[in-house]
């Protein structure tokens, strides 16, 4: 697959198409409100809106262990026009990484990582490895709190789900003793339908 990003090894982060408002989100009513949003079925918000592992849902769903393919990661001094409000809280400089999430033959999600560069050193040692798996090592305990919930599109998604877009995509903060760790989002592939079902009802 071609990098659509001469300039950097990192890929443009997806444009969103629609958003969830910020208070829907906190309550996870997303899919639950005015006619104009989109009506997400109960397994789609339990994947979007659940503070579980996407990892685990994508082994629990497929019976597969996740496999990371790195697309890059690298200093990040653009990141105030694509990233997330919540990352403008991690402490400069700033790393991201982003990766496509597969389950043998299936390409399931794509994902972006924004870290504080010390933070990044100190828990991505192995980068091919999960960031859940890295960040619970020795039963380390985790807060997951979900910010943003999106439909989004990017050709290069489309290329690499091999699915015509738009596609889900949510993102969300880990802390750690009241100290935020990363910020990151994920675009989910519409091959998870021939296990959630269709998104929407």
């Amino acid at each position: 697959m071609s990098d659509p990003c001469a300039a950097s090894r990192l890929w443009p982060s997806p444009t969103p198409l629609w958003q969830a408002a910020p208070e829907d989100v906190a309550v996870g009513l997303c899919g639950h409100g005015e006619p104009s949003t989109p009506q997400l079925s109960g397994p789609w918000r339990l994947l979007l809106l659940g503070d579980g592992s996407p990892t685990r849902h994508l082994q629990s769903l497929t019976g597969r262990l996740v496999q990371v393919e790195v697309i890059a990661m690298e200093s990040d001094h653009r990141s105030d026009a694509e990233a997330p409000a919540e990352v403008a809280e991690l402490d400069p400089p700033l790393v991201r990484r982003q990766v496509w999430l597969r389950c043998g033959e299936q390409t399931l999600a794509w994902a972006e990582s924004w870290w504080n560069q010390q933070q990044a050193e100190q828990h991505l040692k192995q980068r091919n490895q999960p960031i859940w798996t890295s960040l619970t090592a020795n039963r380390a305990e985790l807060y997951r709190e979900v910010d943003g919930l999106a439909l989004v599109e990017a050709p290069w998604l489309e290329e690499g789900f091999q699915r015509r877009g738009p596609f889900w995509s949510r993102h969300y903060r880990f802390f750690r003793g009241g100290q935020e760790l990363t910020v990151i989002r994920e675009v989910f592939s519409p091959l998870l339908e021939q296990w959630l079902g269709p998104p929407n009802t």
